[in-house]
């Protein structure tokens, strides 16, 4: 599964309990205890509401069994509406699917059930809220945003990602529901947030102004996962961070895990910020940026009110040209390899492949010499450089029209070299767009109002464990 599987989730968290024994030994230490206190001076009221926090709790909390809320059966209803055990199984396996992994640690796992859970129960109330103002989902809008996702995945044969996601362990019906709950998520913002945000022109101008004064600085391209925290569920928010990070490190995908668990609403692009300027982030993230290179990825970041994951996607300088924004036309000239070729076989095509290569006159000399070594040519008119793998905007930076690349690939892949036919070089940045600068901000106060709304959802249901 691709990333363009769009997702409006949330990440849970959880408390951590106390266990008590209840040994004999235990018990007849607990008595010698309370025997000692009885002659201690007793706290007062005031000193021991101070102790106890600003809810009153103790700080040694002790529960009178041993069970773990952690490990109880991940269903739920949610004003009526029933969560089920497969609900989750089915759910879990599509994060896994569409982050291109199979299996992950158990206690990741365990984890990421739990996280699943409070994702499924934020989207029923998603779609409960848009019903009850009379917004209901259809059958054919969900059908049809499904269609699109199969045509963008499997192309010409969209039928096949049904066999996909049930070859996954998950189902059509799975992702048809978080198609529905991103849908509705959507009508209530428009009907509910996006109507009262609202951006005056002078707004959009000292934004403007500030640009201009800017010019030249650099613009950072910056994917985020946030997950929200409070004092008392930051370090189990921290450690649900941390668990995302170690799944993304060993090959899952960001875009993924941000379209299942971010709080923000850049979650429905994969956490996409935009190229932002420095001044326009939380303090610590914009101290974290400037020390990032693209395609690092770091975190978790405490910032106000959560915590961050920060993936560098890219970096330009502001109402400054950019070289990597160059349109290229480009021939692609590769040989590939017959199953069962040894290595040494190999090694020679390779060098008979680059003195074929290293003949080449000019773009209109391409067919020719690929031709006297069965190579293939693939046009391509209009790239951007950006767009390249970076070990490879470096080369193309440098080449002349008619030069080509050094050879690259392996065996597996083929090997091959890029030829530059042509270049179209970016014109300078022009003045600062008021309407896309409009946009943005009014997109960050929708995000904003859209967190504060979901959590007044959650604070008005009525939620059932089993």
């Amino acid at each position: 599964m691709t990333d363009s599987i769009s997702i409006i989730s949330k990440i849970s968290t959880s408390f951590a309990a106390f266990a008590m024994a209840t040994m004999p030994i235990a018990a007849q230490a607990q008595q010698a205890g309370d025997a000692a206190q009885q002659d201690a001076p007793q706290p007062s009221a005031a000193q021991q509401a101070a102790s106890d926090g600003p809810f009153g709790i103790p700080a040694e909390v002790v529960r009178p069994d041993h069970l773990d809320p952690n490990m109880r059966t991940a269903t739920a209803k949610v004003n009526g509406t029933v969560i089920t055990g497969t609900d989750i199984d089915h759910r879990v396996a599509l994060v896994l699917a569409a982050s291109e992994r199979k299996e992950i640690p158990a206690d990741q796992l365990q984890a990421l059930r739990m996280q699943v859970l409070r994702n499924l129960i934020d989207e029923t109330l998603q779609i409960q809220a848009a019903a009850a103002q009379d917004m209901e989902v259809t059958s054919e809008e969900v059908n049809q945003r499904y269609a699109i996702l199969a045509q963008q995945n499997f192309g010409s044969n969209p039928q096949q990602m049904d066999k996909f996601l049930l070859a996954a362990g998950s189902s059509p019906a799975t992702l048809k529901r978080q198609i529905q709950g991103e849908i509705a998520w959507q009508m209530l913002l428009r009907r509910n947030v996006a109507p009262f945000v609202n951006v005056s022109a002078e707004e959009v101008n000292d934004t403007i102004e500030r640009l201009k004064t800017s010019r030249g600085q650099e613009e950072y391209r910056l994917a985020e996962i946030y997950l929200s925290a409070t004092p008392e569920t930051a370090a189990t928010v921290e450690a649900n961070a941390e668990q995302i990070m170690d799944q993304i490190r060993a090959g899952g995908s960001f875009q993924a895990y941000a379209r299942q668990f971010s709080e923000s609403t850049t979650a429905s692009v994969g956490g996409d910020l935009g190229f932002v300027r420095l001044g326009t982030l939380p303090g610590q993230m914009a101290e974290v940026a400037t020390k990032m290179t693209p395609g690092q990825l770091v975190g978790p970041v405490p910032i106000p009110g959560g915590y961050v994951i920060m993936l560098l996607l890219d970096k330009r300088q502001v109402l400054t040209a950019d070289p990597r924004d160059a349109v290229l036309s480009l021939k692609q000239i590769a040989i590939t390899f017959p199953q069962g070729m040894s290595q040494d076989r190999a090694n020679e095509r390779v060098q008979e492949f680059a003195s074929a290569i290293g003949t080449i006159r000019g773009c209109g000399d391409a067919n020719r010499v690929a031709e006297s070594v069965g190579a293939s040519v693939v046009d391509n008119d209009s790239i951007t450089l950006r767009d390249l793998p970076p070990q490879l905007q470096a080369s193309l930076m440098d080449l002349q029209v008619g030069q080509t690349t050094p050879p690259f690939g392996s065996m597996e892949d083929g090997v091959r070299v890029l030829l530059l036919c042509g270049r179209d070089d970016p014109e300078a940045s022009g003045e600062p767009d008021f309407d896309q600068i409009m946009d943005r901000i009014e997109e960050e106060r929708i995000s904003k109002r859209a967190q504060r709304f979901l959590r007044d959802l959650r604070d008005d249901a009525i939620i059932e464990y089993n």
